[in-house]
């Protein structure tokens, strides 16, 4: 096992500059997956890591020793890649034990490694297969197994669920985790699904551009985004952002068209005038009851979900979605009080659309859980 340490990493391919400066620390026996839509520059970092691409500047250490200049196999790590990469000429058996055979191993040692290795991602019945007969989720199998019998101190997941339905990925996502639990080693996992990312983390890396926007557990990116690109990736459905400024006498937020919502005292402090985009998860707006104070919205349609719906609403012409299970029939046009906790509100900057509070609530979830510990 082994921790990663990347400091201020660069990649430029002439001058198109792709990686800006990244920096980060993945402790050893942690599972930290990478998450950004295609072309942020999550593969290429991870490619750096196993260098199977030059670093432009900045340096990266695995297990305490500098690797920018090493050979990817000498840096110790594994990597899983999405499109499998299995020799379609050899069996199963061989396709895991390669890199066995090639470092010397004897035939008997080497096969016995590969049954228990084999047997350990239920491929046992499988070995004397050639990939072409099998199924997608079973190839991927195989490549974790053939990553699993290195013993490497570090493994790299390359998007390596892309190519899998929905139910295989699912079933893949947890047959990972368990593997990562067995083993304990040190994971990095690329991918542009948060779902994967929320499921698989230890913590999740949010990347933009070729920079990372935030770092932190699952939870905490959740509940408490630092910035609009990160709050409207993270959440399914999409959390809604509406227009508006802050008003501290009032402590609330007043949102063009006319409504006005409770926010925290430490929301409010010191944004008196100031310009935001309001952010509002769905799941957290509730339909009100009569009487109940809220937010007056014009329905447009609704999404039947089977335990729940998604209702969608204008307000002033900006969209809303809440997912509720309450089953109420609407008619097209209707005016409805949407129930909104101040503490649900997430405001974020009209100009820079970082965060006004996700730091200090990260703060006081970090304080709390010292204290417990």
């Amino acid at each position: 096992m082994a921790d990663i340490s990347i400091r201020d990493v660069r990649k430029a391919y002439g001058k198109d500059e792709v990686v800006h400066g990244v920096s980060l620390d993945i402790r050893n026996g942690e599972f930290v997956v990478i998450l950004g839509p295609s072309g942020c520059g999550k593969s290429t970092l991870l490619r750096m890591i196993a260098g199977l691409e030059a670093i432009t500047s900045g340096e990266i250490a695995i297990a305490g020793k500098v690797v920018n200049e090493l050979e990817p196999r000498h840096r110790g790590c594994a990597m899983v890649f999405q499109n499998y990469a299995l020799y379609p000429h050899m069996s199963v058996a061989d396709n895991i034990g390669y890199a066995l055979k090639v470092a010397g191993m004897n035939k008997a040692d080497r096969l016995e490694k590969v049954t228990r290795v084999a047997g350990s991602v239920g491929l046992g019945e499988f070995l004397d297969r050639k990939p072409g007969q099998l199924s997608g989720g079973q190839r991927q199998r195989v490549a974790m197994a053939r990553a699993i019998i290195r013993e490497p101190k570090v493994f790299l997941f390359d998007e390596p669920l892309s190519n899998l339905d929905a139910k295989l990925r699912t079933q893949m996502r947890h047959e990972i985790r368990r593997i990562h639990n067995r083993i304990k080693a040190t994971s990095v996992f690329v991918t542009h699904d948060q779902h994967e990312g929320m499921t698989l983390a230890d913590r999740m890396v949010i990347m933009n551009k070729g920079t990372i926007e935030q770092v932190g557990t699952p939870e905490d990116v959740y509940l408490h985004p630092a910035s609009t690109y990160v709050a409207g990736f993270i959440g399914s459905p999409a959390m809604n952002f509406l227009s508006g400024r802050i008003t501290e006498a009032q402590r609330a937020v007043l949102i063009d068209g006319g409504a006005r919502l409770a926010i925290t005292p430490e929301a409010a402090r010191g944004h008196d005038g100031l310009r935001v985009q309001v952010g509002l998860r769905p799941e957290q707006i509730g339909l009100a009851q009569p009487g109940q104070p809220g937010m007056t919205a014009a329905f447009d349609f609704a999404e039947e979900l089977g335990s729940a719906r998604l209702y969608h609403f204008l307000h002033d012409g900006q969209p809303v979605t809440v997912h509720s299970d309450q089953k109420v029939d609407f008619t097209v046009g209707q005016d409805v009080t949407l129930a909104i906790p101040e503490a649900s509100v997430h405001l974020f900057d009209a100009t820079t659309t970082r965060s006004l509070t996700a730091d200090t609530a990260l703060q006081a979830r970090a304080a709390a859980r010292l204290h417990v510990a």
